[in-house]
């Protein structure tokens, strides 16, 4: 039974239904859905902020679910840390001391929670507001406030749910690319929601489309958007600028075993190579409109590919599926 079929025969909302996840340690797991579909119930069943009715919870092979109220607080303060939408800021507490209250409720004395609050605070490009009070600053300062909090107790997994979705366009561009920074260092276990796919997409490193508490999709973001499994995600995809969002890595040729002479020549004269993590935008501009180029693809200085010009353009263009007259057409242009 659907949502909507639940809605109007019992009075009853259905917030998740056959949810089966499996998120990767140290990597960035983003859950995505328009508003009602369950992303940020999701969330809050991890550190059971809300309780699902039926279902487990398994967090390095134990169930969450199965924690009686000691061992549940002891996870939350120091395997869990949480950004909320809306900031979520003491507004009596200066920077310093809201960054420094997940270590003081982890029972850190005063000068360690104090000298990692400085640090962190430092990490996200606030030093000198350490003094500052939340209402003496702007929304994006806020939530690097919120997001230095998160990260100061060394928690394994960080839950942000919405965490940007408050902030101007470029305020949010530069959080994302702040948080992208960090996890370069800090390979955290993130879970993000959002609602915008052009953020799922610049952020994940694997990703989940949630649609009326159902799963309709869930995998690397490229291969979703490269296939769309669904009507629903076809629609969602449709208006991306893939040049933009796809990787050469998704669209090359892989090539197996050692280089060639030939290949291995190029590669000493750097003709014509690319790096497996460069976007098709990137590519095309190197072109210069010649769609007759061949690319060596380089990982960490190693051939892993062979990229042409011709799967790009065909990666940019999705096939339109032939309707039924095109074929009839086609067959009597045969006869």
């Amino acid at each position: 039974m659907g949502k909507t079929e639940l809605l109007e025969k019992h009075a009853h909302v259905l917030g998740l239904q056959d949810i089966n996840v499996d998120i990767p340690a140290r990597k960035l797991q983003v859950i995505m859905g328009l508003s009602g579909s369950g992303k940020s119930t999701l969330i809050r069943h991890i550190n059971r902020l809300i309780d699902p009715t039926a279902g487990e919870v398994i967090v390095d092979g134990e169930n969450v679910l199965e924690f009686d109220q000691k061992r549940l607080m002891d996870f939350r303060r120091h395997k869990t840390s949480m950004v909320f939408q809306r900031f979520g800021l003491f507004p009596h507490r200066t920077v310093e001391e809201n960054v420094a209250y997940g270590l003081t409720v982890q029972g850190i004395n005063k000068k360690k929670a104090t000298e990692a609050s400085r640090r962190w605070t430092e990490k996200v490009g606030l030093a000198g507001y350490e003094d500052s009070y939340p209402n003496q600053l702007s929304g994006g300062m806020q939530q690097r406030v919120g997001l230095a909090r998160a990260l100061a107790t060394d928690a394994e997994i960080l839950l942000m749910d919405e965490a940007f979705s408050a902030l101007d366009p470029l305020i949010r561009t530069d959080m994302q690319n702040l948080l992208l920074e960090l996890q370069t260092d800090l390979n955290k276990t993130i879970i993000f929601i959002t609602h915008d796919l052009d953020e799922a997409l610049k952020l994940a490193d694997r990703l989940v489309i949630l649609k009326d508490g159902a799963v309709i999709q869930q995998g690397e973001p490229q291969h979703i958007l490269l296939h769309p499994n669904d009507p629903y995600i076809e629609d969602f995809v449709a208006d991306i600028n893939r040049a933009r969002v796809l990787r050469v890595r998704s669209v090359m040729e892989p090539l197996e075993g050692p280089a060639t002479a030939e290949q291995a020549a190029q590669i000493e004269a750097k003709d014509h190579l690319i790096d497996h993590d460069d976007t098709l935008e990137e590519v095309i501009a190197r072109s210069r409109g010649e769609v007759d180029r061949d690319y060596l693809v380089l990982k960490n200085g190693q051939l892993v590919g062979n990229l042409h010009m011709e799967d790009v353009v065909r990666a940019l263009v999705p096939r339109i599926p032939e309707n039924e007259d095109d074929e009839e057409v086609k067959k009597t242009e045969a006869a």
